[in-house]
């Protein structure tokens, strides 16, 4: 049933054998240790984006919960009327919640897909999807400190002998990597709690919701634990790790953006931050506006006129300046001169 999923992970985990097991013995634990981890994070980085689209959509719902809430009061009688305004405001504001869960839901058949892989190494088996029963008998043999990977802890005795380990042997590997596994689920979840809002967090249903994720699923290692075999437990492991530190460089980046996004107050008024863009465009039009504020004063300075002349200058019309000429006999034309 799950063949399109079952043969694609086995691909997988046997082109990192083939790496690791040039470098180390083929047969050995570590090899396919690494193989599984390595798998594992072969996954992960093709989920990347779809993974950075979850967080941005979780942010934009959890934004617009206040709108949400209005509408479900608003049209709670009217679940079509509701529906269709749920996806109108959606539409709006460019949010799917469906698209947030999408890694998730991926990683759900991956999860049964890898189980059905590793369950399909027994011993004298003659295929196991792409491999072949020289890697299966492999797998069978390769021990991580006397463990097997494929065995569980709850095995019975007898069949544990079978594959050359003993109850002790699980237990001692077994543990760490559910007690590690459960806090590495714990880490995991607080970190995505941590980025939720206020509003968000002060939910009912949100809180109820929070302390499951961060304490009844992390005991899920812990309680199915026993019942997993050891590769699996290596898988979660490697998830959750790879989860955390996922987590952290996609919420830095997030944060950093809207910090430069953010507007800035100065002197009692809000400055938004610029953009590449709008710093350009700035730079631009200020360029002509100097060059006509320059023109004028290059004008002025090329043609400043000369010093004043005194005050005299304008009153008397003589070269001598200071001297009144006497012109009252001219205005007489019956006087002898």
């Amino acid at each position: 049933m799950l063949d399109f999923i079952n043969y694609p992970v086995s691909a997988i985990l046997w082109f990192w054998h083939e790496v690791f097991g040039f470098v180390l013995d083929p047969a050995s634990g570590y090899a396919w240790a690494l193989s599984v981890v390595f798998l594992v994070f072969t996954l992960r980085a093709l989920l990347f984006k779809p993974f950075v689209h979850q967080v941005r959509s979780m942010k934009k719902m959890q934004e617009f919960a206040p709108q949400v809430r209005a509408l479900q009061e608003k049209h709670g009688h009217d679940k079509q009327q509701l529906a269709q305004e749920m996806q109108k405001l959606q539409q709006e504001q460019g949010f799917n919640p469906i698209s947030g869960c999408l890694p998730m839901l991926v990683q759900v058949p991956v999860f049964f897909g890898l189980f059905h892989v590793l369950n399909g190494f027994r011993p004298g088996a003659p295929s196991n999807f792409v491999f072949g029963p020289e890697d299966v008998a492999s797998f069978v043999s390769a021990d991580l400190f006397g463990a097997k990977l494929s065995n569980t802890i709850s095995q019975a005795p007898d069949v544990l002998a079978s594959f050359g380990t003993d109850r002790l042997s699980m237990l001692l590997v077994g543990v760490p990597l559910m007690v590690a596994a459960a806090i590495a689920t714990h880490f995991t979840s607080r970190h995505s709690v941590q980025r939720q809002t206020p509003e968000a967090a002060a939910n009912p249903q949100t809180e109820i919701m929070n302390r499951m994720v961060l304490w009844v699923f992390p005991m899920f290692a812990i309680i199915g634990g026993p019942f997993l075999p050891l590769a699996i437990l290596l898988y979660w492991l490697a998830n959750n790790f790879w989860t955390l530190g996922q987590q952290r460089i996609v919420y830095s980046r997030i944060d950093r953006e809207e910090a430069a996004a953010a507007p800035a107050v100065v002197d009692g008024a809000t400055v938004t931050a610029p953009t590449a863009e709008t710093a350009e465009t700035a730079a631009l039009e200020a360029k002509p506006a100097a060059a006509e504020a320059d023109e004028p004063a290059a004008q002025d300075a090329t043609e400043a006129p000369s010093p004043a002349r005194p005050a005299a200058d304008a009153d008397q019309p003589g070269d001598a300046p200071g001297v009144f000429e006497d012109r009252s006999r001219d205005s007489r034309p019956d006087e002898s001169r």
